[in-house]
């Protein structure tokens, strides 16, 4: 159980320095360990039986970003996969606005994401801000995580990534759950099959899952290709079917669109 006596006084910690900074009725120590000794009977369980401590909306913090930097610390100290623990670089948790509509959720980091430590900054992220800013948002406007905070482990000498499998996906999820339910976003994006199957168990291709309307935990949730894939079929119709979804998106979400916006990847 030491892991969770570490996660238990990283949280305490933090609260502690939300304190300090002039944030008035943080939860004592005892508050948080009265209430993780409730969740050992009603919290989610990960690998072998192991606790993941949440951090409750009842909590007296007074913003998503607080409650965020709350779940944050004891994320990045996460030791339920042994096996990506001592592959990692360092834990993904996640970034973007605390107080967003729109939410991405891709599978996993890859090997840039690992060594800098926020997701969707190699060649699929910059593909990613190319689509966000095509929506008329900004990538600061919208929040971006991973089912799978750690880089899958790869063979010693073995190039590029490989994907979480359902276990590992599985083990992680609450953390992803938990930043949900902060946000609270009002519509999710999940980035490829294997976001949709983390998500929902959806084990469909991803061309029988996206251009229509799914939920999670009564979110409205959008299927779409992973930016990957694009990157490895350029055609204009693929690119016009996510550009699609991402309309559909726009259109929940109110936002304005523009005829030249509605005619993107239209052939002439």
């Amino acid at each position: 159980m030491n892991h969770f006596r570490e996660a238990l006084d990283l949280v305490h910690d933090t609260l502690r320095n939300l304190r300090a900074e002039g944030v008035e009725m943080c939860a004592s120590r005892e508050v948080v360990e009265r209430f993780l000794e409730t969740g050992r009977t009603e919290g989610t369980e990960g690998m072998q039986g192991t606790l993941i401590p949440s951090v409750p909306s009842a909590l007296p913090v007074v913003s998503k970003a607080q409650r965020l930097a709350a779940l944050r610390d004891p994320a990045l100290a996460c030791t339920l996969c042994p096996h990506l623990v001592k592959s990692r670089t360092q834990v993904v948790f996640g970034a973007g606005n605390p107080d967003a509509e729109l939410m991405f959720v891709g599978e996993g980091p890859g090997e840039d994401e690992d060594r800098q430590g926020e997701p969707f900054v190699g060649k699929a992220g910059q593909l990613l801000d190319k689509i966000i800013a095509a929506m008329g948002l900004r990538r600061g406007d919208v929040y971006i995580a991973n089912v799978l905070k750690c880089r899958p482990d790869m063979p010693p000498g073995m190039p590029g990534n490989r994907k979480p499998t359902a276990d590992e996906m599985a083990t992680c999820k609450p953390w992803l759950l938990q930043q949900i339910e902060i946000i609270e976003p009002r519509v999710i994006v999940a980035l490829g099959a294997t976001a949709m199957a983390g998500l929902l168990g959806e084990t469909a291709t991803m061309s029988s899952l996206r251009g229509r309307w799914h939920a999670f935990h009564g979110t409205p949730l959008m299927a779409t290709y992973h930016p990957a894939y694009l990157l490895r079929n350029q055609s204009l119709s693929e690119k016009r079917k996510v550009w699609e979804d991402m309309l559909l998106v726009l259109e929940r979400l109110g936002k304005p669109i523009t005829e030249k916006q509605r005619n993107f990847f239209l052939k002439s």
